[in-house]
């Protein structure tokens, strides 16, 4: 019994060392971990740009995709240019902004209203599809001749292409709550209101998540397609590209 200290004591000092090691080399690990396979695909990529600039393209061509040094040089180390860039961008991220805002208060209004009454998704959902069939770069010129080539009609641009997603994954939320819970509502008798606060939105949340981060990129390429497209008013980041304005 005398020996099961002495015999105990080094085990517990290798294993606190084998531990504190393990501690020192984890943070390595991680960091290493985290940042080793998103610096390798960016080395790839910088590697095939110069192969394609210096390599596929002619001198005369390489407009077409200068490489990385002139990119930095004529867009961010000269401030005319990089100027206009910041300019341009705050205004097309405005309009983006904004018409994923709308879109959400709509489609989300639309969802709910639907939810709550067959005959009025009945008579709604088939529009909302007809809507995300139409293609948007046919519209976005019709848009402009009825309303103007301005901030407005760019944002109506976000609103349209972004609405879609969240009404049908607000709606398809909404309506896969479970028959049961509707059940034990309905034996305590809880008013329509009570319901969709209280059991519908918050089991719905996740879906409305998912419409929202879908929409939430259909709206910046709704605003990059109205810069682009709609070439009178304040440029955004696609029509000032599209014009050559940055110029090395």
């Amino acid at each position: 019994m005398s020996l099961a200290p002495t015999t105990l004591e080094p085990q517990t000092a290798t294993d606190g060392d084998e531990a504190e090691g393990r501690r020192r080399v984890a943070p390595r690990r991680s960091v290493r971990t985290i940042l080793g396979p998103p610096l390798c695909v960016l080395a790839l990529v910088l590697v095939l740009w110069y192969a394609v600039s210096y390599l596929l393209l002619t001198p005369q061509r390489r407009f077409l995709l200068p490489p990385p040094q002139s990119v930095i040089a004529g867009g961010f180390l000269t401030w005319s240019n990089f100027g206009q860039i910041l300019t341009s961008l705050g205004f097309t991220a405005r309009t983006a902004a904004l018409g994923f805002f709308l879109a959400t208060i709509i489609g989300m209004g639309l969802a709910v209203v639907m939810s709550q009454a067959k005959w009025v998704e009945r008579a709604l959902y088939p529009y909302t599809v007809f809507l995300q069939t139409v293609p948007i770069l046919a519209v976005v010129p019709l848009i402009g001749f009825a309303f103007g080539f301005n901030f407005g009609s760019r944002v109506l641009v976000c609103v349209l292409i972004a609405l879609f997603p969240i009404i049908t994954n607000t709606l398809f939320g909404l309506l896969s709550v479970d028959d049961g819970l509707h059940d034990l509502f309905t034996l305590q008798g809880v008013s329509r209101r009570r319901r969709l606060w209280s059991l519908q939105l918050p089991a719905a949340l996740p879906n409305i998540f998912t419409g929202l981060r879908i929409s939430a990129g259909l709206s910046v390429i709704g605003a990059v397609v109205g810069d682009f497209f709609f070439q009178q008013g304040q440029p955004g980041l696609a029509s000032l590209f599209h014009a050559g304005a940055p110029t090395s």
